[in-house]
C-alpha cells in the first residue's frame, strides 16, 4: 500500500503495544519506536504501513504533556499517515493532573490544524464497551460501569469515579464534547445522521462501541469523515479494531495474519510493579506452576537504589542459574500497594526504572532469550532501561489481547531479538506468565 497508513502515539508502553497487535495480526507491518528513529534505525525495520511512538504521557502532568507531546505530535504529523492516532486506556483512566486526555487532544487539535477529534473507547475484543457515553469493562468474567469497577475505580494514581466519558473528559478540558450515541449508528440514514451531530461543531466527538456491529458502523464512519475532519483521532486500540474492517472492505488490507509460534523457553524472567488483583493471580499461578518469586521493598528501590537493585540481581541470577524462572515484584494485589508514602509520581517512575535495570542484568548476565515487564506504567520506564529503540510483533495473543510477545530491535547483541512481552497489569489470564514462558497463544 502506498504511504503509511496508520501512526500513532500510546499513552504508555503497554498500550502502545495493544496497537501494534492489533494492526500486525491484519497484516499490517507495524513498527513501535521508543523514540523518534534515525534513519538507519528505521531502514532496519524495512517497509512499514504504520508506524507507533510510545510514550508515558498517561502518568505525566499537562506541563509536561506540553513540552514532550508537542515535538511527538509534530514529528507524527511530518509522516504523513493517512490516520493518526493518540493512543489512550481503554479504561480511560486519567485526571485533570495525571494523564490529562483532554490536553493531550487539545495538543493534537493544534499540532494537526483540526477542529474536531472523533474519540472512541469502546474495544469489545478487550471486553470494553461504551453505550450513550458511558463506560463499562470486564473483570473476572463480569461487566461493571467504569465507576463501579473493582479494580479500576480503586486505581491508586486515576481512580475512575465517573462513567460518563463526557462528564470525565470535561473535567479535563475546555473543549465542547458531543456523542454519536447507538441510536445514531443504529439509524436506518447513518450517514446523516451522523452528518448532523458532527454539524453541531463541538471539538470532541465520542462514538459509541457496544459490539462487533456498532464497531463496524463505527469504523466505516471514521474512514469516511477523515478527508472533511482531518488525519487526528484519539481513543483506545479500538480506533483501530474499528477501522480494520472498514479497512478490510475497501480492499486496504487482506485481513488476518499468520505467526509461527516461538516455542517453550527454558527460563524467563518477569519483573512486575503491577498492583493489580489481576496481576496478583497471574504471580500466584506462576509460582504454583515453577516460577521462583522474589519479593521486593519499593521504598529499598527508591531511597537504596543501587544497593536494593544489586541485591535483587543476586537473588534473581541464583534462581536462574538453577534452572528456573523468576518473578521478581514489588507488590501482590491492591491490599500490599503503598503509593500512599510515596512523594509524587517521581518515586513510582523510580520504581519502574529500577524494575528495567533489574532486568536488564538478568537478561545480559543470565543470557536470557524471553521477558517480561508487568504493569502500564512500570513498563513505560523499565523498557527505557534496556537500550531498546523499537518492537515488532513476535505473536500475538489472541486469548488475552493486549499484551502480545514482541521483538526487540537494539543496538546491542544481548537485547537485539530478544523476546518481550509488556503486560498491563488487569490483562491477561491467570496463567499469562506460563503462556509467555510456553510460547504459546
Amino acid at each position: 500500500m502506498p504511504g503509511l497508513l496508520l501512526s500513532y502515539y500510546g499513552d504508555d508502553f503497554t498500550g502502545s503495544t495493544d496497537v501494534m497487535e492489533a494492526l500486525a495480526s491484519h497484516g499490517v507491518r507495524t513498527a513501535l519506536f521508543l523514540q523518534p528513529p534515525s534513519a538507519e534505525q528505521r531502514r532496519r525495520l524495512g517497509e512499514c504501513d504504520a508506524i507507533g511512538l510510545a510514550g508515558t504521557s498517561r502518568s505525566q502532568s499537562p506541563a509536561w504533556m506540553d513540552a514532550e507531546l508537542t515535538p511527538a505530535f509534530a514529528w507524527l504529523r511530518e509522516l504523513d499517515a493517512t490516520i493518526c492516532h493518540y493512543k489512550v486506556c481503554s479504561t480511560f483512566d486519567s485526571s485533570p493532573t495525571i494523564g490529562n486526555i483532554g490536553r493531550a487532544i487539545e495538543i493534537g487539535r493544534q499540532i494537526f490544524g483540526q477542529r474536531q477529534v472523533p474519540l472512541v473507547v469502546g474495544a469489545p475484543q478487550l471486553r470494553r464497551y461504551t453505550s450513550f457515553g458511558n463506560l463499562f469493562a470486564a473483570y473476572q468474567g463480569e461487566v461493571y460501569r467504569i465507576d463501579r469497577h473493582p479494580v479500576m475505580s480503586r486505581h491508586p494514581v486515576t481512580p475512575m469515579d465517573e462513567a460518563d466519558l463526557r462528564l470525565h473528559l470535561g473535567r479535563q478540558t475546555t473543549s465542547s464534547i458531543g456523542l454519536v450515541d447507538l441510536a445514531a449508528l443504529a439509524s436506518a440514514e447513518v450517514d446523516g445522521t451522523v452528518d448532523a451531530v458532527v454539524a453541531k461543531g463541538e471539538d470532541i466527538l465520542i462514538f459509541d462501541v457496544a459490539d462487533e456491529a456498532t464497531q463496524a458502523v463505527t469504523g466505516r464512519q471514521l474512514w469516511r469523515l477523515k478527508p472533511s475532519l482531518g488525519c487526528f483521532v484519539a481513543g483506545s486500540s479500538g480506533i483501530e479494531y474499528a477501522l480494520l474492517r472498514a479497512w478490510q472492505e475497501a480492499g486496504l488490507i487482506a485481513g488476518k495474519a499468520s505467526f509461527a509460534a516461538p516455542g517453550v523457553a527454558e527460563r524467563i524472567a518477569v519483573v512486575s510493579g503491577s498492583c493489580s488483583p489481576t496481576t496478583e493471580r497471574q504471580i500466584r499461578h506462576a509460582t504454583a506452576h515453577g516460577f521462583e518469586d522474589i519479593s521486593l521493598d519499593p521504598r529499598e528501590l527508591i531511597h537504596r537504589s543501587e544497593p536494593a537493585i544489586a541485591e535483587a540481581v543476586a537473588a534473581g541470577l541464583d534462581r536462574l542459574g538453577q534452572g528456573r524462572s523468576v518473578i521478581l515484584h514489588t507488590a501482590l494485589g491492591p491490599d500490599t500497594d503503598i503509593g500512599a508514602e510515596f512523594e509524587g509520581e517521581g518515586d513510582r517512575n523510580r520504581i519502574g526504572q529500577a524494575l528495567g535495570q533489574i532486568q536488564k542484568a538478568l537478561v545480559e548476565r543470565a543470557g536470557l532469550t524471553r521477558a517480561v515487564i508487568a504493569g502500564g506504567d512500570t513498563s513505560s520506564h523499565a523498557l527505557r532501561e534496556l537500550g531498546i529503540f523499537a518492537l515488532t510483533t513476535r505473536l500475538p495473543l489472541p486469548s488475552c489481547p493486549g499484551s502480545p510477545l514482541c521483538t526487540a530491535h537494539a543496538d546491542a547483541p544481548a537485547f537485539d531479538g530478544l523476546e518481550i512481552a509488556l503486560k498491563g497489569g488487569q490483562v491477561g489470564g491467570d496463567d499469562y506468565f506460563s503462556m509467555i514462558r510456553e510460547g504459546r497463544a
